[in-house]
C-alpha cells in the first residue's frame, strides 16, 4: 500500500531527526501533504499515532499543510517540514 510506506518512511524519518539532534520527546512534527497522497487528514492522524507509539514521537501531534496542486512533481509525497522536540526548538527534517 503507497499510504503506509509513505508513512513508514516519515517515521523513520522522524526518528532519525530525533536521534540527529538529541530529541528525547517530539512534541509536534509538521508536515506538507501532495494532492495525489490519497491520504486524509484524519486518517493520517490515526495512522501517525499508531506507529509512533513506543518511539520518541509517541503522544505528538501533526499539523498538516495540503496541497491542491496536482502538477506539483511531489503530489504523492508527504514532507517531513520540521520536528519540533521537547525543548521547543524546531530541528530541520535532516
Amino acid at each position: 500500500m503507497h499510504e503506509e510506506a509513505l508513512l513508514r518512511d516519515l517515521a523513520e524519518r522522524v526518528g532519525a531527526v530525533a536521534r540527529t539532534h538529541g530529541l528525547l520527546r517530539v512534541r509536534r512534527i509538521r508536515l506538507w501533504v501532495g494532492a495525489l497522497s490519497h491520504l486524509e487528514d484524519g486518517a493520517l492522524r490515526a495512522r501517525w499515532a499508531d506507529l509512533a507509539t513506543g518511539g520518541p514521537a509517541e503522544g505528538s501531534t501533526v499539523e498538516i499543510t495540503r496541497s491542491a496542486d496536482l502538477t506539483d512533481p511531489r503530489a504523492q509525497s508527504v514532507v517531513l517540514l520540521d520536528v519540533v522536540g521537547e525543548d521547543d526548538a524546531a530541528a530541520p527534517p535532516g
